[in-house]
């Protein structure tokens, strides 16, 4: 990954949404979607597999800045290592206006994205509402967690969730 989207050592793509994909069926469905909806350019929608991203992740976290764990950046990678340990799949895709992002986070859904984030200069916004509500954070507390019990431990005792391929019905 380019060295421009990491922030105190930790990869953060700046006006780029990251998506989770349970399988690499979905991501690729998506990524050829986003590619109908004109995200053609080269660099505009790039794949990662689970193997890719724990290598960058597990890259970042042994060049991350003490000041990382001020903000998210070290949970959040840390909660993306989770579900790349798990066979999950990504897309991170540039998203350069709220109307962009928004079209994005349509698709993503439609392709049965668990997550999608989009990465702002202060702020990262989730897009697809997770299924459980944020606590209080911090790296003494842990990753925020996206299970109902509060703990990643949970998602990796539970049987690998592998859905059908969502497809919405055309309406005419």
């Amino acid at each position: 990954m380019d060295t421009d989207q990491h922030s105190f050592g930790v990869f953060k793509p700046v006006d780029h949404v990251v998506i989770s994909f349970a399988t690499a069926q979905q991501a690729d469905a998506a990524a050829q979607a986003l590619a109908g909806i004109g995200l053609r350019a080269p660099g505009a929608v790039r794949r990662l597999t689970d193997r890719e991203m724990l290598q960058q992740i597990d890259t970042d976290l042994q060049h991350a800045s003490p000041l990382a764990s001020v903000g998210q950046e070290i949970n959040l990678i840390k909660a993306h290592r989770a579900l790349a340990e798990q066979g999950y799949h990504w897309l991170v895709v540039y998203a350069p206006d709220d109307r962009q992002a928004a079209r994005i986070a349509q698709v993503a859904r439609n392709h049965g994205a668990e997550r999608a984030q989009r990465y702002g200069h202060f702020i990262i916004e989730e897009l697809i509402t997770p299924p459980v509500r944020q606590v209080a954070e911090s790296p003494e507390r842990g990753l925020d967690a996206q299970t109902r019990s509060g703990s990643e431990a949970e998602r990796a005792h539970a049987p690998l969730r592998r859905e059908k391929l969502h497809v919405p019905r055309r309406t005419r």
